[in-house]
């Protein structure tokens, strides 16, 4: 099981060509939206490159220390370089629908993740989350109407969580609310109150619960197909 699982994980790894290929759209998109990203990069290259360099001329080895001092100058630069692109994906991704989903989709750690277990016609969206803390609800979408379907959510995976802790989360930058380029922050942050083997049975039983709902996007709509969601929301009613 351990070897199909190590063989499925280099199955879906991408090859190098391709691995180069996604950097490089991933640098022409960042600096789209962020024109200072060359300065940046270029700052903590020389930065980083420089503090090694200039530990390998005290050593008295300057020459030696040329290689190191390029890859830990281009390790520097490839460090501002993920931030910097984190940035502007959460600045163009967030208040749309679909954009919990996208944050949740990318998140590390031993979490089992099922989307939109709850939906309703404006896309309003609520995500469940199990791990070592127990069951987390992620609501996007409108607070008034977020609750609502967090609450009947909470409601329904009551029944099966036992002693379980459920908690529920809002997506948002208003008070009581979680910011999306926060979330994994905060979910990192929670108490650890069950083990894995719990929350394999805890995941077997919650999937029960899960019945026909709503498609909802697993990352962000464009913008043609949120109006063409509210144009239909609009003529039903």
């Amino acid at each position: 099981m351990a070897k199909q699982s190590k063989d499925a994980q280099k199955a879906d790894k991408p090859a190098r060509g391709e691995r180069l290929k996604q950097i490089g759209t991933a640098y022409t998109i960042t600096r789209e939206r962020d024109p200072r990203l060359p300065v940046y990069l270029l700052v903590a290259f020389i930065v980083v490159g420089g503090i090694v360099e200039a530990l390998g001329l005290l050593a008295g080895h300057p020459l030696i220390a040329i290689v190191p001092a390029v890859v830990f100058g281009l390790m520097g630069a490839m460090i501002i370089f993920g931030r910097r692109a984190q940035k502007a994906a959460f600045t163009q991704v967030e208040g749309q629908p679909g954009a919990a989903a996208w944050v949740i989709q990318g998140m590390r750690g031993d979490w089992r993740k099922e989307l939109t277990v709850a939906a309703n016609a404006q896309l309003d969206a609520v995500h469940r989350l199990i791990g070592k803390p127990g069951i987390v609800l992620i609501g996007e979408g409108a607070p008034h109407r977020v609750r609502a379907l967090l609450a009947q959510e909470k409601k329904r995976t009551a029944r099966v969580a036992g002693e379980t802790p459920i908690y529920d989360i809002i997506t948002g930058d208003d008070e009581g609310q979680v910011p999306l380029k926060k979330l994994s922050q905060h979910l990192i942050k929670l108490p650890r109150n069950i083990d894995s083997k719990q929350v394999t049975a805890l995941e077997g039983r919650l999937q029960a619960l899960s019945g026909p709902r709503q498609a909802l996007p697993k990352g962000p709509l464009p913008a043609k197909a949120q109006r063409g969601i509210n144009e239909r929301t609009i003529r039903r009613r």
